[in-house]
Protein backbone atom coordinates (compact mmCIF):
# COMPACT_ATOMS: atom_id res chain seq x y z
CA UNK A 1 0.00 0.00 0.00
CA UNK A 2 2.92 2.36 0.54
CA UNK A 3 3.67 2.15 -3.17
CA UNK A 4 0.06 3.11 -3.93
CA UNK A 5 0.12 6.13 -1.61
CA UNK A 6 3.36 7.41 -3.14
CA UNK A 7 2.09 6.88 -6.69
CA UNK A 8 -1.23 8.58 -5.95
CA UNK A 9 0.41 11.60 -4.32
CA UNK A 10 3.05 11.87 -7.04
CA UNK A 11 0.51 11.63 -9.84
CA UNK A 12 -1.72 14.23 -8.18
CA UNK A 13 1.12 16.72 -7.85
CA UNK A 14 2.41 16.02 -11.35
CA UNK A 15 -1.02 16.32 -12.93
CA UNK A 16 -1.72 19.61 -11.16
CA UNK A 17 1.62 21.10 -12.24
CA UNK A 18 1.44 19.87 -15.84
CA UNK A 19 -2.22 20.69 -16.38
CA UNK A 20 -1.85 24.06 -14.70
CA UNK A 21 1.10 24.94 -16.91
CA UNK A 22 -0.67 23.83 -20.11
CA UNK A 23 -3.89 25.66 -19.28
CA UNK A 24 -2.01 28.80 -18.27
CA UNK A 25 -0.05 28.77 -21.51
CA UNK A 26 -3.23 28.25 -23.52
CA UNK A 27 -5.02 30.95 -21.57
CA UNK A 28 -2.27 33.45 -22.19
CA UNK A 29 -2.34 32.71 -25.90
CA UNK A 30 -6.12 32.83 -26.07
CA UNK A 31 -6.44 36.06 -24.06
CA UNK A 32 -3.77 38.32 -25.50
CA UNK A 33 -5.19 41.83 -24.98
CA UNK A 34 -3.60 43.16 -28.18
CA UNK A 35 -5.39 40.50 -30.23
CA UNK A 36 -8.71 40.97 -28.47
CA UNK A 37 -8.70 44.79 -28.89
CA UNK A 38 -7.05 45.01 -32.30
CA UNK A 39 -9.96 46.96 -33.73
CA UNK A 40 -9.81 49.52 -30.94
CA UNK A 41 -6.05 49.84 -31.49
CA UNK A 42 -6.59 50.71 -35.13
CA UNK A 43 -9.32 53.17 -34.15
CA UNK A 44 -7.20 55.08 -31.62
CA UNK A 45 -4.25 55.22 -34.05
CA UNK A 46 -6.65 56.62 -36.66
CA UNK A 47 -7.81 59.28 -34.22
CA UNK A 48 -4.17 60.17 -33.58
CA UNK A 49 -3.55 60.73 -37.29
CA UNK A 50 -6.60 62.99 -37.53
CA UNK A 51 -5.40 65.03 -34.54
CA UNK A 52 -2.12 65.68 -36.34
CA UNK A 53 -4.01 68.00 -38.68
CA UNK A 54 -5.81 69.81 -35.85
CA UNK A 55 -4.23 72.78 -34.03
CA UNK A 56 -3.07 71.95 -30.51
CA UNK A 57 -5.53 74.34 -28.87
CA UNK A 58 -8.51 72.75 -30.63
CA UNK A 59 -7.60 69.09 -30.11
CA UNK A 60 -9.48 68.66 -26.84
CA UNK A 61 -12.77 69.80 -28.39
CA UNK A 62 -12.15 67.72 -31.47
CA UNK A 63 -11.66 64.59 -29.33
CA UNK A 64 -15.03 65.20 -27.69
CA UNK A 65 -16.65 65.37 -31.13
CA UNK A 66 -15.01 62.07 -32.06
CA UNK A 67 -16.36 60.50 -28.86
CA UNK A 68 -19.89 61.55 -29.75
CA UNK A 69 -19.57 60.63 -33.40
CA UNK A 70 -18.11 57.13 -32.85
CA UNK A 71 -19.88 56.48 -29.50
CA UNK A 72 -16.66 55.75 -27.57
CA UNK A 73 -15.27 56.96 -24.28
CA UNK A 74 -12.09 58.78 -25.27
CA UNK A 75 -10.11 61.60 -23.61
CA UNK A 76 -7.20 63.82 -24.53
CA UNK A 77 -4.95 64.34 -21.50
CA UNK A 78 -1.40 65.41 -20.71
CA UNK A 79 1.17 62.72 -19.93
CA UNK A 80 1.86 64.37 -16.58
CA UNK A 81 -1.53 63.15 -15.32
CA UNK A 82 -0.35 59.52 -15.55
CA UNK A 83 1.31 57.93 -12.53
CA UNK A 84 3.18 55.29 -14.58
CA UNK A 85 6.80 54.18 -14.63
CA UNK A 86 8.92 55.24 -17.64
CA UNK A 87 8.83 51.73 -19.13
CA UNK A 88 5.05 51.83 -19.44
CA UNK A 89 5.09 55.40 -20.71
CA UNK A 90 7.30 54.24 -23.55
CA UNK A 91 4.82 51.49 -24.44
CA UNK A 92 2.20 54.13 -25.14
CA UNK A 93 4.26 55.08 -28.22
CA UNK A 94 4.20 51.54 -29.65
CA UNK A 95 1.70 50.35 -32.28
CA UNK A 96 -1.41 49.24 -30.45
CA UNK A 97 -0.65 51.42 -27.46
CA UNK A 98 -0.69 50.39 -23.81
CA UNK A 99 -3.62 48.40 -22.46
CA UNK A 100 -4.30 48.58 -18.71
CA UNK A 101 -7.03 47.28 -16.44
CA UNK A 102 -8.81 48.88 -13.51
CA UNK A 103 -11.96 48.14 -11.52
CA UNK A 104 -14.16 49.28 -14.40
CA UNK A 105 -12.43 47.16 -17.01
CA UNK A 106 -9.78 47.72 -19.70
CA UNK A 107 -8.62 51.05 -21.17
CA UNK A 108 -6.05 51.95 -23.82
CA UNK A 109 -3.39 54.69 -23.70
CA UNK A 110 -1.75 55.88 -26.91
CA UNK A 111 0.65 58.64 -27.76
CA UNK A 112 2.98 59.58 -30.60
CA UNK A 113 5.53 62.18 -31.57
CA UNK A 114 2.69 64.33 -32.90
CA UNK A 115 0.62 64.09 -29.70
CA UNK A 116 3.47 64.31 -27.19
CA UNK A 117 3.30 65.51 -24.38
CA UNK A 118 -0.35 64.49 -24.58
CA UNK A 119 -1.98 61.12 -25.05
CA UNK A 120 -5.30 59.58 -25.94
CA UNK A 121 -7.17 57.46 -23.37
CA UNK A 122 -9.99 55.25 -24.60
CA UNK A 123 -12.20 52.95 -22.53
CA UNK A 124 -12.44 49.42 -24.01
CA UNK A 125 -15.53 47.27 -24.03
CA UNK A 126 -14.56 43.74 -22.91
CA UNK A 127 -16.74 40.79 -23.83
CA UNK A 128 -17.17 39.33 -20.36
CA UNK A 129 -19.48 36.51 -21.47
CA UNK A 130 -16.91 35.13 -23.88
CA UNK A 131 -14.16 35.28 -21.28
CA UNK A 132 -16.32 33.65 -18.65
CA UNK A 133 -17.26 30.91 -21.12
CA UNK A 134 -13.59 30.26 -21.84
CA UNK A 135 -12.79 30.14 -18.13
CA UNK A 136 -15.48 27.53 -17.57
CA UNK A 137 -14.13 25.43 -20.43
CA UNK A 138 -10.57 25.65 -19.07
CA UNK A 139 -11.77 24.74 -15.58
CA UNK A 140 -13.63 21.71 -16.90
CA UNK A 141 -10.59 20.69 -18.93
CA UNK A 142 -8.42 20.95 -15.83
CA UNK A 143 -10.65 18.72 -13.71
CA UNK A 144 -11.17 16.30 -16.60
CA UNK A 145 -7.41 16.00 -17.03
CA UNK A 146 -6.99 15.51 -13.28
CA UNK A 147 -9.60 12.74 -13.33
CA UNK A 148 -7.78 11.06 -16.22
CA UNK A 149 -4.51 11.14 -14.30
CA UNK A 150 -6.14 9.80 -11.14
CA UNK A 151 -8.01 7.14 -13.11
CA UNK A 152 -4.79 5.99 -14.72
CA UNK A 153 -3.30 5.46 -11.25
CA UNK A 154 -6.39 4.06 -9.50
CA UNK A 155 -7.53 1.72 -12.31
CA UNK A 156 -4.89 -0.98 -11.50
CA UNK A 157 -5.88 -0.81 -7.83
CA UNK A 158 -9.57 -1.24 -8.67
CA UNK A 159 -8.71 -4.19 -10.89
CA UNK A 160 -6.67 -5.92 -8.20
CA UNK A 161 -9.37 -5.25 -5.60
CA UNK A 162 -11.85 -6.91 -7.95
CA UNK A 163 -9.55 -9.95 -8.22
CA UNK A 164 -9.25 -10.03 -4.42
CA UNK A 165 -13.02 -9.76 -4.02
CA UNK A 166 -13.65 -12.62 -6.48
CA UNK A 167 -11.12 -14.84 -4.72
CA UNK A 168 -12.72 -14.04 -1.34
CA UNK A 169 -16.18 -14.92 -2.73
CA UNK A 170 -14.91 -18.27 -4.05
CA UNK A 171 -13.24 -18.99 -0.73
CA UNK A 172 -16.39 -18.06 1.20
CA UNK A 173 -18.49 -20.33 -1.02
CA UNK A 174 -16.40 -23.33 0.02
CA UNK A 175 -13.59 -23.38 -2.51
CA UNK A 176 -10.73 -23.38 0.02
CA UNK A 177 -8.23 -23.75 -2.82
CA UNK A 178 -9.05 -20.29 -4.22
CA UNK A 179 -5.90 -18.18 -4.47
CA UNK A 180 -4.83 -14.88 -5.99
CA UNK A 181 -2.24 -14.93 -8.74
CA UNK A 182 0.04 -12.19 -7.49
CA UNK A 183 1.07 -9.65 -10.12
CA UNK A 184 4.23 -7.57 -10.09
CA UNK A 185 2.20 -4.54 -11.22
CA UNK A 186 0.04 -4.15 -8.15
CA UNK A 187 -0.17 -1.71 -5.25
CA UNK A 188 -1.51 -4.29 -2.81
CA UNK A 189 0.97 -7.11 -3.21
CA UNK A 190 1.30 -7.46 0.58
CA UNK A 191 -2.49 -7.77 0.92
CA UNK A 192 -2.64 -10.42 -1.81
CA UNK A 193 0.20 -12.43 -0.27
CA UNK A 194 -1.44 -12.17 3.14
CA UNK A 195 -4.73 -13.43 1.68
CA UNK A 196 -2.96 -16.41 0.09
CA UNK A 197 -1.19 -17.23 3.35
CA UNK A 198 -4.46 -16.97 5.25
CA UNK A 199 -6.25 -19.15 2.69
CA UNK A 200 -3.48 -21.77 2.83
CA UNK A 201 -3.56 -21.80 6.60
CA UNK A 202 -7.36 -22.16 6.71
CA UNK A 203 -7.26 -24.89 4.06
CA UNK A 204 -4.66 -26.73 6.08
CA UNK A 205 -6.68 -26.41 9.29
CA UNK A 206 -9.88 -27.55 7.59
CA UNK A 207 -8.09 -30.56 6.11
CA UNK A 208 -6.57 -31.43 9.48
CA UNK A 209 -9.92 -31.12 11.24
CA UNK A 210 -11.58 -33.38 8.66
CA UNK A 211 -8.74 -35.86 8.95
CA UNK A 212 -8.80 -35.75 12.73
CA UNK A 213 -12.58 -36.33 12.83
CA UNK A 214 -12.25 -39.23 10.40
CA UNK A 215 -9.30 -40.79 12.21
CA UNK A 216 -10.84 -40.34 15.63
CA UNK A 217 -14.12 -41.92 14.56
CA UNK A 218 -12.17 -44.82 13.07
CA UNK A 219 -9.67 -45.39 15.89
CA UNK A 220 -12.14 -45.04 18.72
CA UNK A 221 -14.34 -47.85 17.44
CA UNK A 222 -11.93 -50.55 18.63
CA UNK A 223 -11.79 -49.56 22.32
CA UNK A 224 -15.54 -48.90 22.33
CA UNK A 225 -16.17 -52.35 20.90
CA UNK A 226 -13.85 -53.84 23.52
CA UNK A 227 -15.70 -51.99 26.25
CA UNK A 228 -19.03 -53.23 24.96
CA UNK A 229 -17.75 -56.80 24.77
CA UNK A 230 -16.25 -56.62 28.27
CA UNK A 231 -19.39 -55.09 29.74
CA UNK A 232 -21.63 -57.76 28.19
CA UNK A 233 -19.30 -60.52 29.30
CA UNK A 234 -19.16 -59.16 32.87
CA UNK A 235 -22.95 -58.93 33.05
CA UNK A 236 -23.38 -62.50 31.80
CA UNK A 237 -20.67 -64.02 34.02
CA UNK A 238 -21.27 -65.24 37.57
CA UNK A 239 -17.58 -65.89 38.27
CA UNK A 240 -16.15 -63.02 40.35
CA UNK A 241 -12.62 -63.75 39.14
CA UNK A 242 -13.65 -63.43 35.49
CA UNK A 243 -15.68 -60.34 36.26
CA UNK A 244 -12.56 -58.72 37.73
CA UNK A 245 -10.59 -59.68 34.65
CA UNK A 246 -13.21 -58.12 32.39
CA UNK A 247 -13.23 -54.93 34.48
CA UNK A 248 -9.44 -54.76 34.34
CA UNK A 249 -9.56 -55.01 30.56
CA UNK A 250 -12.26 -52.36 30.44
CA UNK A 251 -10.10 -50.07 32.57
CA UNK A 252 -7.21 -50.55 30.15
CA UNK A 253 -9.53 -49.78 27.25
CA UNK A 254 -10.68 -46.60 29.01
CA UNK A 255 -7.06 -45.58 29.60
CA UNK A 256 -6.39 -46.15 25.93
CA UNK A 257 -9.38 -44.01 24.95
CA UNK A 258 -8.35 -41.27 27.36
CA UNK A 259 -4.82 -41.25 25.97
CA UNK A 260 -6.17 -41.17 22.42
CA UNK A 261 -8.55 -38.29 23.11
CA UNK A 262 -5.86 -36.32 24.93
CA UNK A 263 -3.50 -36.70 21.99
CA UNK A 264 -6.13 -35.69 19.48
CA UNK A 265 -7.25 -32.66 21.48
CA UNK A 266 -3.66 -31.59 22.07
CA UNK A 267 -2.97 -31.70 18.36
CA UNK A 268 -6.21 -29.84 17.57
CA UNK A 269 -5.10 -26.91 19.78
CA UNK A 270 -1.48 -27.07 18.69
CA UNK A 271 -1.82 -24.30 16.08
CA UNK A 272 -2.64 -21.78 18.81
CA UNK A 273 1.02 -21.86 19.83
CA UNK A 274 2.25 -20.73 16.40
CA UNK A 275 2.29 -17.05 17.40
CA UNK A 276 3.54 -17.64 20.94
CA UNK A 277 7.11 -18.71 20.23
CA UNK A 278 9.73 -17.46 22.66
CA UNK A 279 13.20 -17.38 21.13
CA UNK A 280 16.33 -17.78 23.23
CA UNK A 281 19.96 -18.81 22.72
CA UNK A 282 21.82 -21.91 23.81
CA UNK A 283 24.77 -24.11 22.94
CA UNK A 284 23.42 -26.73 20.56
CA UNK A 285 25.72 -29.53 21.72
CA UNK A 286 24.83 -29.13 25.40
CA UNK A 287 21.17 -28.77 24.42
CA UNK A 288 21.15 -32.10 22.58
CA UNK A 289 23.04 -33.82 25.41
CA UNK A 290 20.34 -32.71 27.87
CA UNK A 291 17.63 -34.15 25.61
CA UNK A 292 19.48 -37.49 25.43
CA UNK A 293 19.75 -37.56 29.22
CA UNK A 294 15.96 -37.22 29.48
CA UNK A 295 15.46 -40.09 26.99
CA UNK A 296 18.15 -42.28 28.55
CA UNK A 297 15.74 -44.61 30.46
CA UNK A 298 13.76 -45.44 27.30
CA UNK A 299 16.93 -45.93 25.25
CA UNK A 300 18.53 -48.14 27.92
CA UNK A 301 15.39 -50.23 28.29
CA UNK A 302 15.42 -50.91 24.56
CA UNK A 303 19.21 -51.43 24.64
CA UNK A 304 19.87 -48.75 21.99
CA UNK A 305 23.07 -46.78 21.56
CA UNK A 306 23.00 -43.15 20.37
CA UNK A 307 25.95 -41.51 18.66
CA UNK A 308 25.98 -37.70 18.90
CA UNK A 309 27.92 -35.58 16.43
CA UNK A 310 27.20 -31.91 16.97
CA UNK A 311 28.80 -28.53 16.37
CA UNK A 312 29.63 -26.50 19.46
CA UNK A 313 27.93 -23.25 18.46
CA UNK A 314 25.15 -20.99 19.74
CA UNK A 315 21.69 -21.27 18.17
CA UNK A 316 18.50 -19.20 18.45
CA UNK A 317 15.10 -20.91 18.58
CA UNK A 318 12.09 -21.62 20.76
CA UNK A 319 13.92 -24.18 22.86
CA UNK A 320 10.77 -25.79 24.26
CA UNK A 321 9.20 -26.63 20.91
CA UNK A 322 12.53 -27.47 19.28
CA UNK A 323 13.16 -29.99 22.08
CA UNK A 324 9.65 -31.36 21.48
CA UNK A 325 10.42 -31.89 17.80
CA UNK A 326 13.82 -33.51 18.43
CA UNK A 327 12.36 -35.73 21.15
CA UNK A 328 9.63 -36.89 18.76
CA UNK A 329 12.23 -37.75 16.12
CA UNK A 330 14.36 -39.67 18.64
CA UNK A 331 11.30 -41.45 20.08
CA UNK A 332 10.20 -42.45 16.60
CA UNK A 333 13.72 -43.72 15.86
CA UNK A 334 13.83 -45.71 19.12
CA UNK A 335 10.50 -47.38 18.29
CA UNK A 336 11.91 -48.87 15.09
CA UNK A 337 15.70 -49.00 15.57
CA UNK A 338 17.42 -52.35 16.11
CA UNK A 339 20.56 -51.22 17.90
CA UNK A 340 21.88 -47.85 16.75
CA UNK A 341 20.68 -44.25 16.43
CA UNK A 342 22.75 -41.42 14.95
CA UNK A 343 22.06 -37.78 15.95
CA UNK A 344 23.90 -34.88 14.33
CA UNK A 345 23.61 -31.07 14.27
CA UNK A 346 25.38 -28.39 12.23
CA UNK A 347 24.99 -24.78 11.14
CA UNK A 348 24.98 -24.01 7.42
CA UNK A 349 24.11 -20.69 5.76
CA UNK A 350 22.10 -19.31 8.71
CA UNK A 351 20.25 -22.60 9.14
CA UNK A 352 20.36 -25.22 11.85
CA UNK A 353 20.31 -28.73 10.38
CA UNK A 354 19.52 -31.64 12.72
CA UNK A 355 19.62 -35.23 11.45
CA UNK A 356 18.25 -38.34 13.18
CA UNK A 357 19.05 -41.76 11.63
CA UNK A 358 18.35 -45.32 12.75
CA UNK A 359 19.10 -48.88 11.64
CA UNK A 360 15.46 -49.97 11.57
CA UNK A 361 13.34 -51.08 8.62
CA UNK A 362 13.05 -47.51 7.29
CA UNK A 363 10.09 -45.97 5.50
CA UNK A 364 8.81 -46.99 2.09
CA UNK A 365 9.69 -44.41 -0.56
CA UNK A 366 6.06 -44.04 -1.63
CA UNK A 367 5.25 -42.87 1.92
CA UNK A 368 7.92 -40.16 2.10
CA UNK A 369 5.33 -37.47 1.36
CA UNK A 370 2.70 -38.94 3.72
CA UNK A 371 4.70 -39.72 6.82
CA UNK A 372 4.29 -36.17 8.22
CA UNK A 373 0.52 -36.14 7.71
CA UNK A 374 -1.48 -36.27 10.95
CA UNK A 375 -2.68 -39.76 12.00
CA UNK A 376 -0.67 -41.49 9.27
CA UNK A 377 0.91 -44.82 10.19
CA UNK A 378 2.47 -47.32 7.84
CA UNK A 379 0.57 -50.58 7.82
CA UNK A 380 3.78 -52.54 8.39
CA UNK A 381 4.56 -50.49 11.52
CA UNK A 382 1.18 -50.32 13.21
CA UNK A 383 1.99 -53.08 15.68
CA UNK A 384 5.44 -51.68 16.55
CA UNK A 385 4.09 -48.72 18.57
CA UNK A 386 0.71 -49.44 20.07
CA UNK A 387 0.41 -46.02 21.74
CA UNK A 388 1.25 -44.09 18.61
CA UNK A 389 -1.53 -42.17 16.91
CA UNK A 390 0.50 -40.84 14.01
CA UNK A 391 0.90 -37.36 15.53
CA UNK A 392 4.57 -37.25 16.52
CA UNK A 393 5.98 -36.48 13.07
CA UNK A 394 3.07 -34.15 12.28
CA UNK A 395 4.08 -32.10 15.34
CA UNK A 396 7.67 -32.05 14.10
CA UNK A 397 6.51 -30.61 10.78
CA UNK A 398 4.49 -27.90 12.57
CA UNK A 399 7.46 -26.91 14.74
CA UNK A 400 9.65 -26.70 11.63
CA UNK A 401 7.04 -24.54 9.91
CA UNK A 402 6.81 -22.22 12.93
CA UNK A 403 10.58 -21.73 12.73
CA UNK A 404 10.39 -21.02 8.96
CA UNK A 405 12.06 -24.32 8.25
CA UNK A 406 11.24 -27.81 6.98
CA UNK A 407 11.57 -31.50 7.76
CA UNK A 408 12.06 -34.33 5.28
CA UNK A 409 12.68 -38.06 5.34
CA UNK A 410 15.03 -40.24 3.32
CA UNK A 411 16.99 -43.46 3.66
CA UNK A 412 20.00 -43.44 5.97
CA UNK A 413 23.22 -43.98 4.03
CA UNK A 414 25.23 -45.11 7.06
CA UNK A 415 22.66 -47.08 9.11
CA UNK A 416 20.25 -48.22 6.40
CA UNK A 417 17.04 -47.20 8.18
CA UNK A 418 15.11 -43.93 8.17
CA UNK A 419 16.86 -40.56 8.07
CA UNK A 420 14.93 -37.46 9.24
CA UNK A 421 16.42 -34.04 8.51
CA UNK A 422 15.04 -31.05 10.47
CA UNK A 423 16.06 -27.62 9.17
CA UNK A 424 15.12 -24.34 10.90
CA UNK A 425 16.08 -20.78 10.11
CA UNK A 426 18.07 -18.94 12.70
CA UNK A 427 16.30 -16.15 14.57
CA UNK A 428 18.56 -13.26 15.56
CA UNK A 429 17.49 -11.17 18.50
CA UNK A 430 17.56 -7.45 17.78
Amino acid sequence: MKKFYISLLGSALLSIVVLGWLIDAFSQQAHTPQDEFSQQSKMIMGFSKQLANIPTSERSDYVKKLALEFDVLIDYKPNESLALPPSLLLQMHTPGGLILEDQQGFYMLYSSAVLNPFHLSMRLDKIFDSEQHNDIILTLLFYAGLCVFMGFIIAPLAKRLTVLNEAAKKFASGNVQARIKVSHFTYIKDVELTFNRMASQIEKLVAENKLMASSLSHDIRTPIACLRFGLDAALDSHDEQKIKQYLTRMENDLDHMESMLSSYLAFATLEQNANKLTYSSTNIKSYLEDILVQLAPKLEMQMLSVQLNSTDKIINADLHWLARAITNLLTNASDFANQHIYLSAKLHEQQLIITVEDDGPGIARENFSNVFSPFFREEAHRNRADKSYGLGLAIVEKVADWHHGSVKVSKSTQLGGACFTLTIAQHHNS
